[in-house]
Order: structure tokens, then sequence, then C-alpha cells
């Protein structure tokens, strides 16, 4: 495995760093694109990379605009691997390549219409799975978030293309995560937790009060990560896989309040956490490819709320 090199995008994002130390620590050789100087000061200073050692594993290459033509040319010389967790989708190349699989990070969101996550309740009996596909939105989009969601249903879209094209000699794994929530070690100051996927667990356990319903899936950010590991071996078949932990059941985000209260007890009583938020709530087959369970919605509450309380000292 030593002489494997694992190239990897989006390394400075919630997925992606912890992807990048389980690299690492499962003895892969990485190169990580990142837009500058500053994103790979941003990466050594970690707890996580000082622990590793890892300044012959890890190597960065400096990209900073993802769009243009070429972009990655230089950056994919020599690999094996590819995980790409940033978006956009890089073009496709005409340089001859020795890579054995690309593992491509999208979104649940993609298999289904924006209205579905916050807007509409899914039609009873619908179930979403690595199956489901809807098209590519076009024209203008009513919030930045139907933008993102339209991004991601690209992605899969082009995913599915490269798969099936007959010239692609190496396998395409996409993976779907769902709310990812977690651990930030990227974060440093407690209130920027209550951004991004953690955003939702943080409104309940901080008392605010959310008239937004949401979907109810959610994923612990380990379980990503490591689902991008367990993708590099050809023993789990190219493909698309979910990553969403509680199954057809779902998640009720009400519920980080009752978690919370018995992890971490102190903290309630001493006023820091108030659990009076209010957060309205709307895949077994990656279970088994992949090999292992997925945390349930307690272990997840708990790793980033424990996070929040330990940045407050």
């Amino acid at each position: 495995m030593s002489q494997e090199i694992v190239l990897i995008t989006g390394a400075t994002g919630h997925i992606g760093f912890r992807t990048l130390v389980l690299l690492l620590e499962a003895g892969y050789q990485v190169r990580a694109a990142v837009r500058s100087q500053a994103k790979i000061e941003e990466i050594l200073q970690t707890k996580s990379i000082h622990a590793l050692n890892s300044g012959f594993n890890l190597k960065f290459v400096i990209v900073p605009d993802l769009t243009v033509d070429g972009a990655y040319t230089d950056a994919i010389r020599g690999v094996t691997y590819i995980l790409h967790l940033a978006s956009p989708m890089p073009p496709a190349s005409d340089e001859p390549s020795d890579y054995e699989r690309v593992v491509i990070t999208s979104s649940a969101a993609a298999l289904f219409e924006a209205k579905y996550l916050f807007e509409e309740d899914t039609p009873f009996g619908t179930v979403w799975n690595e199956e489901s596909r809807t098209s590519i939105p076009q024209g203008s989009f009513p919030s930045p978030f139907h933008a993102y969601d339209a991004g991601k249903i690209a992605v899969l879209a082009a995913a599915d293309e490269y798969a099936a094209d007959p010239n692609t000699k190496f396998g395409i794994v996409t993976i779907l995560p769902s709310f990812v929530l977690g651990r930030n070690e990227l974060v440093t100051k407690a209130s920027d937790l209550a951004l991004g996927s953690n955003g939702p667990v943080m409104g309940v356990v901080l008392g605010k009060k959310s008239d937004i319903s949401l979907v109810s899936s959610t994923v612990h950010v380990d379980d990503v990560a490591l689902m991008h590991i367990k993708a590099l071996d050809s023993i789990v078949p190219a493909g698309t896989y979910v990553a969403n932990s509680e199954g057809y059941a779902g998640t009720l985000w009400q519920d980080a309040a009752r978690i919370v209260a018995e992890a971490f007890p102190d903290a309630v009583t001493k006023g820091v956490l108030k659990l009076d938020g209010v957060q309205p709530s709307l895949n077994s087959a990656s279970e088994r490819m992949m090999g292992f369970k997925f945390q349930r919605f307690d272990e997840q509450v708990k790793s980033v709320v424990g996070q929040y309380l330990q940045l407050l000292g």
C-alpha cells in the first residue's frame, strides 16, 4: 500500500478532513489538492496531522481554480486513486491515466427535487435509494440551497455518464451522504459549529426556534469518511452508495435534546445548553457492501455537542 498514491480534493471540508486523516492512518501516500497555501497551513496545524507525523506520507498541490481546463492535470500524475470531495466536478481529461478507482462525493439530495428537503412531504410510500434519480433543474433558483441541490444532481448525472462510457477504464464510486453530523477538527470557535450541516442539532440544544422543516436523515462524519476509504478497495463494487444511519425510520431532530440531557447533564444544569430549541422534522445496502454499521443519531449528537463544550472550555 505504501506505493499507492491517493489524490484527495476538498480536504479542508468537514468530510474531507476526516477522510484525509483516515487515509493517512491506513498508510496511504496522500496528495491533497488545495486552493491556497493558507489551506495547507490550516491542515498542518491540526492535532490529528501532528499526531500522525505524516511529513513523508502527505504532500500538497495547489489548484486555485477547479473550473479551468486541465486544473488537475499535474495533480493526477502518478496517482492510483482519486477521492473527489470538492465541487464542482472536474472536466474530463484526455490525458492517459493509470488510476484504478475514482470516488466522488455528492449528496443524498441529488436523488430528489429540492422541494422534498424543506418544502413538501415526500409522497407516501416513496423510498429514495441508490437507484433513484431526478432531472437536473434548469433556469434560475429561488434560494442558494436550490442551486446547491442542482449542482449535486448534476455531479451525480456526470458520474453516471462517466461510469456508463465504455472508454472509462477505472471504477467509479459515488457516495451520497445525508445530513453529516459530528466533530469538525478544522473548526476552532464554538459558535462556528452551528454553521453547516451540524446546524440543526446545535439549534435544538442552544434554543434556536426554526420554522423550517428538514428531511430527517443523518449520518456520522466518521462513517462517511470511512466509506471513502472502504471504496478504494475493489472488493466494494463500483456504483452509488447512500450514507444514512437511521434507515427507513429516519431521525427525529428533537431527540437531540434528550440525548444531550443524558450525555452532558452538567452543561444543561449550568444553562450552557438550553435544550428548548425547535427543529421540525420531515440504507441497509451501503452498510452491507461497505462492511460496517453506521453510528446512530445518539453518537452523532454527542460528537458535535461534545466538541462545542470542549471549545467553550
